[in-house]
């Protein structure tokens, strides 16, 4: 039997919105944000960021809103059978892509045929991996048959590496196409230069009376500070993330405002569980209990935060509270010396190159040195931090030890937030298990789990996989902050993700 499930858009209609004047007002928008745009080619980058950035340009078969819940884009509705084997999509009619080539059935088998391909090496192989083949019923409707039965694959196909470019523009530019993207989004792209990155209006896109503004700029500042002085003179009418120690002076200021939201962000310190002194669980557990997490969450976060209680952050579905690791440093040099270590070590932790990150890993400096741990900060800027991690092709090739970062899980399901980091057959490149972590009784747990729709089950899987990684310790666990952004206020239509990510589809200004 067919389970079929159709979308109905909001509101059922279109509006139309008259450009009177005094009534609304089209330009550009400016984005000010902390890090660097490290590629264009949603399905062969891992960042935030950089995905939120190409959502400006490319769409998907589905997205996801700001609360992580799955909308119809590109396909309208869909069909999955009993065993979650075989997918049937039914895409839109009348799509066309940036270049004036028509979005339809084999333009989507091309671009997920891209991604599923090994050889292709791309990052977001994971989120279709599991496609067998896909199958052109007709001008618009694919078939998706897959190795083994995934019951989260819609959420996949939702995330934002999973985009349809071009297949004209696929075939001109092959693997520079990072630097040319050709989309079917409400943006075309005019030019990337380094710190900046800039879009204008499609004058031609599917949907009536949007977008609403002529075009965005993005806009790097590392810097806290002058991100918020951006803001403030009007240089940028957006600051994402907003640094949480300026939370006030936006609030005091008539003409800006604050969106602070809920987030899935988990906030961690990865460690290298194939290299010593990583490899002894107790050295793991004793970092555990060298870090006060409320003390973390006011410095790095002044208080936008909640010490993690589990792997998986609170609101995310079959969220379990683990016991967790308090303040004991104690403790923790009572679990170093039975490790071998009385006196402590040497180690080094990398980091992204903006103020935050900074902040986090000085105070996890001051901390271990508490127990005789000395820790080497670095910062990176983001394409080198992202090359360093990801890149290495065996645990033998890898040399980061320790890793500071944050994850989500951006297709809106529990499977992203845990598999991509902890499955055993997940290292990179492959998927993003940095810590190199092997538990096979969580590794059994994760693929059974992906494997079922039925939710009592996942549940119970999901309950074993959070108290097994608890006790492992791969990770320190840190906290979950809270999703801020500062805007100007006369800006509406501007969505902030639960996983960092944000959308400009409907922007405009009042």
């Amino acid at each position: 039997m067919l389970k079929n499930i159709k979308y109905g858009l909001a509101a059922g209609a279109v509006s139309v919105v008259m450009a009177l004047p005094g009534l609304a007002f089209a330009k550009t928008l400016t984005v000010a944000v902390q890090e660097n745009i490290v590629g264009l080619d949603p399905a062969d980058v891992n960042e935030t960021l950089s995905h939120s950035a190409a959502r400006t340009i490319y769409q998907g078969l589905f997205g996801l809103d700001g609360q992580m819940k799955i909308y119809p884009i590109l396909a309208e509705k869909f069909e999955v059978n009993d065993a979650s084997t075989e997918y049937t999509f039914y895409l839109r009619k009348g799509v066309k892509f940036h270049d004036g080539t028509d979005f339809n059935a084999e333009a989507a088998k091309i671009n997920i045929e891209r991604v599923a391909n090994p050889e292709n090496r791309l990052k977001r192989n994971s989120l279709v991996s599991m496609v067998n083949k896909v199958e052109i019923i007709d001008t618009y409707t694919i078939k998706l048959v897959l190795k083994e039965p995934f019951g989260a694959l819609v959420n996949n196909l939702a995330h934002a590496g999973a985009v349809m470019i071009s297949p004209a523009a696929l075939k001109q530019y092959g693997k520079e196409i990072s630097r040319h993207p050709v989309g079917t989004g409400p943006f075309k792209f005019k030019n990337w230069n380094g710190d900046v990155m800039e879009v204008v209006k499609n004058e031609n896109y599917w949907k009536p009376g949007l977008p609403k503004v002529d075009g965005v700029i993005f806009r790097t500042v590392p810097e806290s500070g002058a991100r918020l002085a951006m803001l403030k003179t009007g240089e940028a009418q957006v600051v994402v993330p907003l640094p949480t120690e300026m939370v006030r002076q936006i609030e005091n200021d008539k003409t800006l405002s604050v969106i602070n939201e809920p987030s899935i962000v988990e906030w961690f310190a990865s460690m290298n569980t194939k290299k010593k002194p990583f490899d002894n669980v107790k050295v793991r557990q004793a970092l555990n209990y060298a870090v006060n997490k409320e003390a973390f969450c006011k410095v790095v976060f002044n208080g936008f935060c909640t010490p993690s209680d589990s792997v998986l952050p609170s609101i995310m579905q079959y969220h379990v509270k683990q016991e967790v690791y308090t303040y004991d440093a104690k403790k923790a040099k009572e679990l170093l010396a039975e490790a071998g270590y009385p006196d402590g070590f040497d180690a080094e932790i990398v980091a992204g190159n903006n103020t935050a990150a900074g902040r986090a890993i000085q105070f996890l400096q001051q901390q271990f040195a508490q127990v005789g741990v000395k820790l080497k900060v670095q910062q990176l800027e983001s394409g080198v931090l992202s090359s360093k991690v990801w890149s290495a092709q065996t645990p033998e090739e890898a040399t980061v030890q320790m890793m500071y970062g944050g994850w989500s899980a951006s297709t809106g399901d529990t499977d992203w937030a845990l598999r991509p980091l902890f499955w055993g057959k997940g290292f990179p490149p492959k998927l993003f298990n940095a810590a190199y972590y092997m538990n096979p009784k969580v590794d059994e747990a994760l693929e059974a789990a992906v494997g079922t729709a039925d939710n009592n089950k996942r549940a119970e899987l999901y309950a074993i996989v959070q108290k097994e990684i608890q006790q492992d310790a791969p990770w320190i666990f840190l906290g979950v902050d809270r999703n801020l952004a500062g805007k100007a206020k006369n800006l509406e239509g501007f969505v902030l993700m639960a996983d960092r990510g944000f959308q400009l589809d409907e922007v405009e200004f009042k």
